[in-house]
């Protein structure tokens, strides 16, 4: 008696050709045929500046994850630049905040500063910076607030100005987050106006108002005072809005775009990435981020191959570029195979 019924088979041919599983045998065969590569080159590393001398804080929800006050920052940036990690995405911690944000486009303010220590120390790295306002408000929200509403167009001015004291500390490429209608033209002239035409932009433009932000929200003291973000942040239930702000940041100048969050938007990436010719940005956020350190130190999963195959679903989505806290993990995790 067969072992096998072959009346389930169409015929005897699928006994000889139907093989799958010929391809996944080694760990040399599945290398040669695998589809999505992890590779450090599309890797982006987001770091907290935070005021002050001496600091290394850990995140408390954030494990591996520390504000660096600028002096700290030269050590830092040269060890990231060592292990092969291309960029930096920097956010500031100020320790002034008032209601226009005013330490966001000072000259000497902390996220310009710590552009300069890390050209210095780290000349290779690009640098990129977030340009938002919500950490440098007293209020805690994105753009100018009266009477309790967050105004669109008076937050242009300020998002342009931090936009533009960035570059001129010399940072490579900014990152505008802050959601408000028509940022991204406003940085264009702005940053093309002062000479400076050749400063990419990669924009937020799918960003999603989503619990996945909470331990970020430490990270960077950016929570609200009031209320929250979500009449200017995407719903999370609309995918072809997404297409819509994708294709306005496009119209505007927008050199790349992102989808913010990664994990639980790889349905839009893919959306994006079939709509768009442009560079496609993932941001793997601190929620996505701290759920599986979490998980990982309570024996619960494990933490390298839940990352990696977090990473590699982003990739598969259409990311050409992922943001990830992972990235130096990655980096020990590529060289283990």
């Amino acid at each position: 008696m067969d072992v096998v019924d072959r009346r389930v088979l169409p015929n005897d041919f699928a006994m000889t050709a139907w093989r799958p599983r010929r391809l996944r045998a080694s760990q040399v065969m599945r290398d040669l045929v695998c589809e999505t590569r992890l590779d450090l080159k599309s890797i982006v590393y987001p770091l907290f500046i935070a005021e002050g001398h001496g600091i290394r804080n850990e995140v408390s929800s954030m494990p591996g994850v520390y504000q660096w006050s600028p002096d700290r920052l030269a050590g830092e940036a040269r060890e990231i630049a060592s292990m092969g990690i291309p960029a930096v995405l920097l956010f500031g911690v100020p320790d002034r905040k008032d209601d226009l944000a005013s330490e966001a486009y000072r000259s000497d303010g902390i996220v310009q500063r710590a552009i300069a220590t890390i050209k210095e120390a780290a000349p290779q790295l690009m640098v990129v910076t977030d340009v938002c306002l919500c950490e440098y408000t007293s209020h805690g929200h994105c753009g100018v607030v009266e009477n309790g509403q967050v105004l669109n167009d008076p937050t242009l001015e300020l998002l342009s100005r931090t936009a533009l004291s960035h570059v001129e500390a010399g940072a490579d490429m900014v990152a505008p987050s802050d959601m408000m209608d028509g940022r991204v033209g406003a940085i264009r002239r702005t940053l093309d106006s002062a000479g400076h035409e050749m400063v990419p932009i990669m924009a937020y433009s799918a960003k999603y108002a989503s619990a996945f932000y909470g331990p970020f929200r430490e990270a960077a003291d950016s929570a609200p005072q009031f209320g929250d973000r979500r009449g200017y942040q995407m719903s999370p239930t609309n995918a072809r809005e997404a297409l819509r702000e994708v294709e306005l940041d496009i119209q505007e100048g927008a050199d790349m775009v992102m989808v913010k969050p990664a994990l639980a938007y790889l349905d839009v990436i893919a959306r994006v990435r079939d709509a768009v010719k442009l560079p496609v940005a993932a941001y793997n956020v601190s929620g996505e981020y701290s759920m599986v350190k979490a998980a990982a130190k309570m024996g619960w999963m494990d933490e390298k191959r839940t990352a990696l195959e977090i990473l590699t679903a982003i990739k598969r989505a259409g990311a050409d570029i992922i943001i990830t806290y992972f990235a130096k993990d990655l980096v020990r995790w590529l060289q283990e195979g």
